[in-house]
């Protein structure tokens, strides 16, 4: 499951270490398969059973996330009570739940992964002190859905982050980083079937049925995203490979003469493309987190302070 670094302008968990979160995450998600599926198998939560027996002064929903929060929780939550601390940590980790029967393990994996995928945008949503009021859009969407859940967990997401460059708001669309590569893409989804004819032009043709409508060359983006993120590394010194993708999973992009430097996916060959990318053996790598970080640096956050945040929570 590829983790989701930066969603547009929301506070992000991985924005506070980001070398640390990738590797609990990783760890917190199959701990958590392993307590559902034993619970699938044998009825009962193995899990919950074990710390019932243990004292009460010694109870924690998750161990190492205990020891993680003690050690990074401020000084004036160090002071509130043992029933605020659990209520803290609860924010900040995950318990998968059996809701309802499954048949088979596929079903029982796709309910863990859909609720993993509320997980992924509260930890893109949200840090122990401070959360930003995330779009009930996202919840819905499936190619953050689709992205997320197919791919590797070595993989690391930015969903239309909102950067700063020169101090000022810059919106890019999708950037992908596999251990080895940087992937830019703009996405090209409106009718099902559309097709869309490219050219070198500010417009391409997008042919709907009968109708016809001009859009804007998603080149241009592609290559200011390309630019911007390369500035970055280029900053930080990061060498990385960067290749842009302009994908379409429901409609068909006929672009004669494409640039060598452009691969143009549509719903031809979209799932092959996601299948190879989720067959990637390799693990994280350094090059990786300092390219993540060298644009983390530069994204733009807006999120208010919990302890001021006197609003019902969004429902998901």
């Amino acid at each position: 499951m590829a983790q989701l670094v930066k969603l547009v302008d929301y506070i992000s968990r991985y924005e506070n270490d980001l070398t640390r979160y990738p590797t609990q995450f990783i760890r917190l998600k199959r701990y958590q398969w392993k307590r559902v599926k034993n619970q699938w198998e044998h009825g009962f939560d193995l899990y919950a059973e074990q710390t019932a027996m243990m004292p009460e002064n010694v109870k924690e929903p998750n161990k190492w996330f205990s020891m993680f929060f003690n050690k990074w929780r401020k000084p004036k939550l160090q002071e509130e009570s043992a029933t605020d601390d659990g209520e803290v940590e609860e924010e900040l980790g995950f318990e998968a739940s059996l809701t309802g029967s499954h048949a088979n393990i596929e079903q029982l994996k796709k309910a863990y992964t859909d609720q993993l995928f509320q997980f992924q945008l509260k930890w893109a949503s949200s840090t122990l002190y401070d959360r930003s009021r995330i779009d009930a859009k996202f919840f819905s969407d499936t190619l953050l859905k689709q992205l997320t859940l197919r791919l590797p967990d070595s993989f690391l997401l930015f969903y239309y982050p909102i950067v700063k460059v020169n101090k000022a708001p810059v919106e890019l669309d999708i950037i992908l980083l596999s251990p080895t590569t940087c992937y830019c893409i703009t996405v090209l989804e409106d009718e099902r079937m559309a097709a869309y004819i490219g050219s070198s032009d500010r417009f391409w043709l997008k042919k709907f049925g009968e109708e016809e409508v001009k859009v804007l060359n998603p080149t241009i983006a592609l290559s200011r995203m390309e630019k911007v993120v390369h500035s970055f590394f280029r900053a930080k010194k990061v060498d990385m490979p960067i290749k842009k993708l302009i994908i379409s999973r429901n409609g068909y992009i006929d672009y004669p003469g494409t640039p060598y430097e452009i691969t143009t996916i549509d719903k031809k060959n979209y799932l092959d493309w996601l299948a190879k990318l989720s067959s990637n053996p390799s693990p994280m790598k350094h090059t990786q987190f300092k390219a993540a970080q060298a644009i983390l640096d530069h994204t733009q956050t807006t999120a208010m302070s919990r302890l001021f945040d006197t609003e019902e929570p969004i429902s998901e």
